[in-house]
């Protein structure tokens, strides 16, 4: 069986965590292909103060102190992994992961660094030529991103990575599905995502300035660090909504919307978790507009596009429950067909294979 040490922000806590969800679609799918996964995870902003999951059998979670020694520690499972991966955005100790990718991993172990938000790293690697990081690429054997397409594949090979392949969000079919509604998640419009610098202004333009258009329709919002003085009165917060609420979330609203942050549309190609959680449940997803969106969902059959307020107003005073369930269920069936976790972890199973091929001569046997 084929190990892999993960270094991530959080497995078991989705709390101000956005990809845990991610994390959990692509691990468990690659330990039914036979990965012996061990995550390794920061007890560091809470998280294991607000966990939406308990331990799974699929993967052995290592839950170490946020400390020099706590890191230490946790480093020694990198020595005996076939696998170690050090994910983006952990918030604590990031460049000493990244360095340990290359001073505790076996020299026939591969090393990857796994980017979850690709246009920030890649726009911090341009800001910083000294980051750590700019050393360690070339050595590695390759860079994994949840999204970003051509342009975030040719700006990392450019900066020296060997290979740079992407591996998009999914669905888990398991763990999102349709569910009866919740009067609690009733609205006309509904909106998940934490309080950020680089989406708060989208947020603004695509929910809170159509919910004042719209003062007699119903908006709510969930997620962490949204003030109250900020929302327009038909706007209600719910706060944080752990995974155990996420169908009935995307199923109750008539329409839920997704807002990329400036990066992820500037760049396209990196559909949020979201687009495929909601289309899981069978939700009428709304989104705002990015490039090579068409290569995940068909605008106007499985998904409404939307380009600023005017077309938030539009849209929502033309949408019918009929129609809402039509693209909800045409949805369900695209990402049921195309865009599942299992599919993902099949392509990347092939790169990884061949990868440990070649770093062990053809002579490793892999499980």
């Amino acid at each position: 069986m084929t190990s892999i040490a993960f270094y991530g922000s959080s497995l078991l806590s989705s709390y101000w965590n956005g990809a845990a969800t991610y994390y959990r679609g692509i691990l468990k799918a690659l330990a039914t292909l036979g990965y012996e996964i061990t995550f390794y995870e920061p007890d560091a902003f809470d998280r294991q103060q607000n966990r939406d999951m308990d331990e799974p059998d699929w993967a052995r979670v290592v839950v170490y102190a946020a400390t020099p020694s706590g890191l230490a520690e946790a480093l020694e499972g990198a020595r005996n992994a076939d696998i170690v991966v050090k994910a983006s955005g952990v918030g604590v100790f990031d460049d000493e992961l990244v360095a340990a990718l290359l001073t505790h991993a076996r020299s026939d172990a591969l090393k990857i660094f796994w980017d979850v938000d690709a246009p920030a790293t890649l726009a911090a690697l341009r800001d910083d030529p000294n980051a750590v990081l700019h050393r360690i690429l070339p050595k590695l054997d390759v860079v994994l991103t949840y999204g970003g397409g051509d342009p975030v594949v040719t700006a990392y090979e450019a900066l020296g990575a060997k290979r740079c392949l992407p591996v998009y969000n999914g669905l888990d079919p398991d763990t999102h599905f349709p569910v009866p509604p919740n009067p609690r998640f009733d609205a006309d419009l509904a909106f998940l995502g934490n309080r950020l610098p680089d989406r708060e202004a989208r947020v603004g333009t695509y929910f809170f300035d159509a919910a004042r258009r719209l003062p007699e329709r119903r908006f709510i919002i969930g997620g962490s660090g949204w003030e109250p003085h900020q929302l327009p009165e038909n706007v209600s917060h719910i706060g944080h909504v752990g995974t155990k609420d996420h169908n009935a979330f995307n199923r109750s609203p008539l329409a839920v919307l997704n807002i990329s942050r400036d990066a992820m549309a500037s760049v396209g190609f990196s559909p949020a978790t979201r687009v495929f959680e909601a289309a899981g449940a069978g939700a009428c997803l709304i989104t705002d507009a990015w490039e090579g969106l068409e290569l995940f969902l068909e605008p106007d059959v499985e998904v409404l596009v939307v380009n600023g307020t005017e077309d938030v107003v539009r849209t929502l005073q033309n949408l019918t429950p009929e129609r809402a369930n039509a693209i909800g269920e045409a949805a369900r069936r695209r990402v049921l067909a195309d865009h599942t976790y299992a599919s993902r972890a099949l392509l990347l199973d092939g790169e990884l294979r061949a990868l440990l091929a070649d770093a062990s001569g053809n002579d490793r046997m892999i499980a």
